[in-house]
């Protein structure tokens, strides 16, 4: 054994004690965070205009900070932006983290020198809960990839800013430096077709043991190097141990990257965004990824079906129930506060708490009261594949509300990786589970209000394409598995002329 991988094996049972502490008492952790924000950001601008120093309490707390979307904190973070000081947390973020917006153009999420460390440690412990609970290290000692957004910045008034996952690039650990690919060169070229040939090139004769990324831009690198050497990814990386990956539900991949291996690997997935790292998967075999209570972030959650209301109830950790789909709110020391991050969750343990991703409380269809989410559509196609054994590259789903015969549907559009030999039968099962898990979908169906979904299949690369246009290619950007209208699906029919 290494000196690393040993080293690797102590330092995760410490880590590991000091999570077990704080998440067998998850209530007290998060009325400590909940305290220390409070008292920290006081003198601040936002502070004082909600006048912190009269909130004893998370009800205080809700009486007095409303929910706020980006929008909504946007004058703000306008003034965090010119350079002013102590707005939202004490002093001058560190960082600003720049993501696309919808309507109000670049977003820039503050990252303070509290909250930086945070998104550095739960990445690394992680790993090591991983290495405690297998007793698998040695990939340690092989080289790590992680597909990422280019680690060059630009400066804002003194305040540098950059993708999060770039920023982070610059708190890999000394240790892991040597083992750390792509080369820096590399991680900076912007067009990600390019930079996607260079890591090929540069990786494809390493003893890679650990990839990290969102599944399709991994997939897309798994494919390159395919068709680069004519092996299969674990015959060209026999040490390949270890897929670190986020952002996006892995099932709908499985198939595929175990076609692309050769062979199954481990994983873990990991739940970080720009406002904060919330979760991350703590135990191989359990359902979801452990929340974490005690890094900076206080969460409140509100029922998603309700979350649209006049005054929707806000409801804290020991508040929370099985299975329920909630809309995350956090406050961090970043300076977010009562922050609508986008995302719904819902907990599949409360003894820990661990969660799964359901959605985005924005892509969503009920074009007739239908309420899918994400979750449903992922886990009904998950479903098919499994029953009929075929694999996709891609998928999103649409209402198609005007069709020119018949009832309305839901249209899904399908990149396969080979043409499926019955469509209908696909069709059938991803229906039939959509219909056991959503009440309101099986009522419309029945009442013959919808007809049952159709798919779409879509060329190969029709989604690349789609994302290319976009100028969303690569790095840390996502597809929307659903949306309540018909933007993204016209644009993929009119990459099919």
């Amino acid at each position: 054994m290494f000196i690393k991988s040993f080293a690797a094996k102590i330092f995760a049972k410490i880590v590991v004690s000091k999570i077990r502490k704080w998440s067998q008492n998850p209530i007290e952790a998060q009325q400590k965070v909940f305290k220390t924000l409070i008292s920290e950001a006081k003198n601040t601008a936002f502070g004082k205009d909600h006048n912190f120093d009269a909130i004893q309490s998370p009800a205080d707390y809700a009486k007095k900070v409303p929910i706020r979307d980006y929008e909504e904190l946007k004058p703000y973070v306008d003034r965090v932006v010119s350079g002013e000081n102590d707005i939202l947390w004490p002093g001058k973020p560190l960082y600003f983290a720049k993501t696309s917006g919808t309507t109000s153009g670049a977003k820039y999420i503050p990252i303070t020198k509290e909250s930086m460390p945070h998104h550095v440690e739960a990445a690394r412990n992680a790993i090591l809960c991983y290495i405690n609970e297998t007793g698998n290290a040695d990939f340690v000692d092989g080289k790590m990839i992680f597909l990422q957004g280019s680690p060059e910045m630009t400066e804002k008034n003194g305040i540098k800013l950059g993708r999060l996952s770039g920023i982070v690039a610059h708190y890999v650990p000394k240790y892991l430096q040597k083992n750390r690919m792509p080369s820096w060169e590399t991680n900076c070229i912007d067009d990600w077709e390019t930079k996607v040939d260079a890591i090929v090139e540069e990786t494809k004769a390493e003893n890679m043991t650990v990839i990290s990324g969102i599944p399709s831009w991994v997939q897309m690198y798994f494919e390159r190097l395919r068709t680069k050497t004519g092996k299969d990814v674990g015959d060209l990386f026999k040490n390949f141990q270890l897929f670190i990956y986020g952002g996006v539900n892995y099932e709908p991949y499985r198939a595929k990257f175990e076609s692309l291996i050769g062979r199954k690997v481990d994983s873990i997935e990991l739940f970080p965004a720009s406002e904060g790292f919330f979760a991350f998967q703590d135990r191989q075999e359990a359902n979801g990824m452990l929340l974490l209570l005690d890094s900076g972030i206080f969460y409140e959650f509100i029922e998603a079906e309700h979350f649209f209301d006049e005054n929707p109830e806000r409801l804290t950790i020991g508040d929370v129930k099985i299975g329920v789909n909630y809309v995350m709110i956090v406050s961090t020391n970043a300076g977010l506060w009562a922050y609508n991050v986008g995302d719904t969750i819902q907990f599949t343990s409360t003894k820990p708490y661990r969660v799964i991703v359901s959605g985005r409380i924005k892509h969503f269809i009920s074009a007739f009261g239908e309420h899918v989410i994400g979750k449903e559509v992922e886990q009904a196609m998950q479903e098919a594949i499994q029953q009929h054994g075929f694999s996709i590259s891609e998928f999103t789903v649409a209402p198609q509300t005007n069709p020119k015969d018949g009832l309305p549907y839901h249209e899904w559009f399908v990149e396969f990786e080979s043409e499926p030999e019955s469509l209908q039968q696909i069709e059938n099962t991803i229906d039939k589970a959509m219909q056991q898990q959503n009440s309101y979908y099986l009522d419309l169906i029945e009442g013959k209000i919808l007809q049952p979904l159709q798919i779409r299949t879509l060329k190969k690369s029709s989604f690349t394409k789609y994302m290319k246009s976009q100028g969303k290619l690569g790095g840390q950007n996502k597809l929307p598995r659903l949306s309540n209208d018909r933007k993204i699906a016209e644009q993929l029919i009119s990459l099919q002329d």
